[in-house]
């Protein structure tokens, strides 16, 4: 080898690392809330691969999603756009009696679209929750592979438990023997590997820990010592789902693309406690309400060589983060007809902007409406207005609507500028217009 060729091969290899898209991969659990894992306060059960994507790349301590329930938070997620503005506001309802306009209107583009026409091989592993009729599928919205099922919730033991929502590969019908969670654990992995020269979007969508509230014994048994059975099997739950996790991220390691891949974890709501007995300590409130503790969640970043290792992020950000931040990483131009409302957290997270991402959010879901502005928030849940410090008051207890009017009309004018901006609901959850009784069927008519 003369001294020419030498020096192209050896610079050969840097050259092309640098010039790599990165890998990005979406961990999304379900009605998980805010206090739910160990960086955020969880004592009861280890989540030792969800806590070493905290120590290895950045928490959000003001991490939100826009809406307090499943297949909004997800419509917005997916397109970096309140969901508002295009009518997905609400639940549908289960498969048998959502409407069949129900899903992710298709003049909306998806975080997949985006990939996808990047050059991303783009996977789904897991719940959908954007639509029924064929025209809604995943396959059809952007992702090349499907494993999952397209409905809001589904037995983890039962395959074909659910005939209207069944597991699905692409379009056929499977009859899966595995514990869902470790179902797709197994096809994540899979996908890693057969993807692995890269770049692929994994989107490894959890139906862990919505209800129905089932584990495995090789799980449960780990925490004999918890005495309440729903809070065990919300830990075997837990433990199961971490354990995907972490055979995603030795996935990663082993086939050495730690350093080429982004790494979320976000929640898509709050917990509904009574229900799966999910914390959102020291929040207020629950999945399906405006107070923090329904749209405040677990929020991680990991890219290793490009994010700090353990730092803490205190801005505001927000699921609609995901798509801008996944686009300019992998190297897209952000398109201002694209009218997105999410940013690119990238340089916020590592130092070179200094200004908080978001001024300003908002949230709508039906009757309920909230605010954030600065660390003011100001909500109606239900009833009057309701004004909150954040900085000083994160439980929301101090109501200081009538001592500090100004600031709520303040609010209330900026929340109206932005309401005026948005569609009605194309759709309602035949859900709520049942009677329910009882805080947990009230919580539960929101899936």
């Amino acid at each position: 080898m003369n001294r020419r060729t030498f020096l192209q091969t050896a610079l050969a290899a840097p050259l092309a690392a640098a010039s790599r898209k990165p890998n990005i991969v979406l961990l999304f659990a379900d009605d998980l809330g805010y206090g739910g894992t160990g960086p955020y306060g969880e004592r009861d059960f280890p989540t030792p691969h969800i806590d070493s994507m905290a120590r290895n790349g950045v928490r959000f301590t003001n991490g939100y999603v826009s809406c307090p329930v499943c297949s909004p938070t997800r419509a917005g997620m997916m397109t970096g756009r309140y969901q508002q503005r295009f009518g997905h506001e609400l639940n549908p309802g289960p498969a048998d009696l959502a409407l069949n306009e129900f899903g992710l209107p298709l003049t909306e583009t998806t975080i997949a679209d985006r990939l996808k026409s990047l050059g991303y091989a783009t996977g789904l592993m897991g719940k959908w929750h954007l639509g029924y009729q064929p025209e809604f599928h995943p396959m059809k919205r952007g992702f090349h592979e499907f494993f999952g099922f397209l409905g809001g919730a589904h037995s983890y033991n039962d395959a074909l438990a659910d005939t209207a929502n069944p597991i699905l590969r692409g379009t056929e019908r499977v009859n899966e023997k595995e514990y869902l969670t470790d179902a797709l654990g197994r096809e994540a992995i899979s996908f890693i590997d057969r993807h692995k020269a890269g770049p692929f979007f994994l989107y490894l969508s959890f139906n862990a820990v919505h209800a129905p509230m089932q584990a495995m014994e090789k799980y449960t048994d780990r925490f004999a010592g918890i005495a309440d059975r729903n809070r065990r099997i919300h830990a075997g739950m837990m433990a199961a789902m971490d354990d995907a996790i972490g055979g995603v991220l030795t996935t990663l390691q082993r086939n050495k693309l730690m350093e080429d891949t982004l790494i979320f974890f976000i929640s898509d709501n709050g917990g509904p406690t009574p229900v799966n007995t999910s914390r959102n300590t020291p929040l207020r409130g629950f999945k399906g309400q405006v107070y923090e503790g329904g749209i405040r969640v677990p929020f991680l970043m990991q890219w290793n060589g490009k994010i700090r290792k353990g730092s803490v992020y205190e801005q505001p950000a927000i699921a609609l983060d995901v798509l801008p931040t996944a686009v300019a990483a992998a190297g897209g131009s952000i398109d201002p007809n694209w009218k997105l409302d999410g940013v690119d957290l990238m340089p916020h997270v590592t130092g070179k902007n200094k200004k908080a991402p978001h001024e300003t959010l908002y949230w709508r879901f039906g009757a309920r409406s909230a605010i954030r502005k600065g660390n003011m928030k100001l909500l109606k849940e239900g009833g009057e207005a309701e004004l909150y410090d954040l900085a000083k008051d994160v439980g929301e207890q101090n109501n200081l609507a009538a001592t500090r009017a100004e600031a709520a009309a303040d609010l209330q004018r900026d929340f109206e500028a932005w309401n005026s901006q948005l569609m009605a609901p194309r759709w309602r959850n035949p859900r709520n217009d049942r009677p329910q009784k009882g805080r947990k069927k009230a919580e539960s008519r929101f899936c």
